[in-house]
């Protein structure tokens, strides 16, 4: 059932909403951003309190004026909060702090390399390259299959846990993917490869933000051993990612970035480096980042993450019905045999390239969308069924443009008139394809 009401009832909590830009025919309209799976806009409750904030921001942790105690103390207190908001533990776990998901992926990759070359990562076919490239360098590294809905295949997760016989050091798998939306089942997951003795990571990068997250005790087979996601994806700007995991896999590694704040003491013979999470936070720590995120959490509680995730699935099905309904578009991921999926939907009109699509929405209705492979090319090409002598002639030529999706991704402030207008500005563009084609280039 849809909500009764056609305007989100998030949508007075976001920053520029409803922000007037013009559009190719002189007019002005209403922006509709759905590339929200790239950025979502702030909460103003996040502006607010970055406001009331500045008068006290100062240095973190070595300074012994008020103001820089306290802001290390807001800094430090953030830490269980973030622990709390996705059910981690705070007596085992530990928060790091970085730029954004990447970055965590990276610093995880950088503190489990033992330098043993024999050890293996799964990652999976529908991974970002952020959750594959990372670990090239440093492991032998294995992809799970994706069936022919582009689903994870559990079978054939199991089937390499056993191939490797106890190498598999790391299972590393989306939350949701950023193509397709779909939810993997990351605690069926978690259970098959502890049971071979592996651990697993969750990129929560596109799931956190829209769906509730716990990453269960660890005595459960269903714990989640190490999770990463993106302050800039859940309304806080300022660029903070989290890499939440246990203390003592960072305890007696070295730092991948040393610098100011990561040592006890320090000649220039010796390094004692101070424990975990400071040792892995070089620098001066991105406060205003933190309480960024810090207040989208506590906003993001109060509103209740089953209320949004309810939401936003009513925008999916609302959107699927519709687009269902135009013969000329092709969409990847509307099989019920999917189940559970995050805001984001893949889609093509046929005969037209999906960045003249992109184009097209931009310029005449003033929709923002995202277009391409979404940082995804193995699994956008798998979905696209483009074959390995196609994929060659693309690798060889740069000059042949490439294929691609259009993507739509919702946020908690999109409503049911913005994918109306969406809908027909799409059937305009069936109807009128020569016309636009001719106008934005074939």
């Amino acid at each position: 059932m849809y909500y009764n009401s056609y305007k989100s009832i998030y949508r007075n909590l976001i920053v520029g909403a409803d922000t007037k830009i013009p559009i190719n025919n002189g007019k002005i309209t209403t922006a509709i951003n759905f590339d929200n799976a790239a950025t979502t806009p702030p909460f103003i409750s996040v502006l607010k309190k970055i406001i009331n904030y500045a008068p006290w921001y100062s240095s973190i942790h070595r300074g012994v004026g008020y103001k820089s105690l306290l802001s290390s103390k807001i800094y430090e207190d953030s830490r269980k909060i973030v622990l709390d908001f996705v059910g981690a533990n705070s007596k085992k776990d530990i928060v790091i702090y970085v730029k954004n998901t990447t970055e965590a992926i990276n610093k995880l990759s950088n503190t489990l390399c033992n330098g043993n070359k024999d050890s293996v990562i799964l990652a999976s076919d529908m991974e970002h390259h952020s959750n594959d490239l990372p670990w090239r360098n440093k492991y032998k590294i294995d992809y799970i299959k994706v069936n022919r809905c582009g689903k994870l295949d559990l079978k054939d997760l199991e089937y390499k846990l056993i191939k490797n016989k106890g190498r598999v050091r790391l299972v590393t798998i989306a939350g949701a993917s950023n193509v397709t939306g779909y939810v993997n089942p990351i605690y069926s997951i978690a259970k098959i490869s502890h049971r071979y003795g592996a651990k697993i990571l969750v990129d929560g990068a596109q799931l956190v933000p829209h769906a509730p997250m716990c990453m269960q005790p660890h005595n459960s087979e269903e714990h989640i051993d190490y999770l990463v996601f993106s302050a800039h994806k859940m309304y806080a700007p300022f660029g903070t990612g989290v890499l939440i995991g246990p203390i003592d896999t960072f305890k007696n590694a070295d730092p991948d970035y040393s610098g100011g704040g990561t040592v006890e003491t320090v000649n220039h013979d010796y390094v004692e480096w101070k424990l975990p999470p400071d040792k892995e936070e070089a620098g001066s720590p991105n406060i205003m980042g933190v309480v960024a995120l810090v207040a989208a959490i506590r906003n993001l509680n109060r509103l209740g993450m089953n209320n949004i995730k309810q939401y936003e699935d009513s925008l999916v099905k609302y959107s699927i019905d519709k687009f269902k309904s135009l013969s000329d578009v092709k969409l990847y991921c509307e099989s019920k045999e999917c189940g559970p999926r995050v805001g984001i939907i893949p889609f093509n009109i046929n005969g037209i390239p999906h960045d003249i699509t992109a184009k097209i929405l931009s310029c005449e209705w003033g929709i923002a969308v995202r277009n391409g492979c979404f940082c995804a090319q193995p699994y956008v090409r798998k979905l696209l069924g483009i074959g390995e002598d196609e994929e060659a002639a693309y690798i060889k030529d740069s000059s042949i443009k490439r294929p691609g999706m259009v993507r739509v991704s919702f946020g908690m402030y999109n409503d049911f008139n913005e994918i109306d207008v969406m809908v027909n500005a799409i059937s305009q563009i069936i109807k009128n394809k020569e016309y636009y084609l001719n106008k934005y280039g074939k």
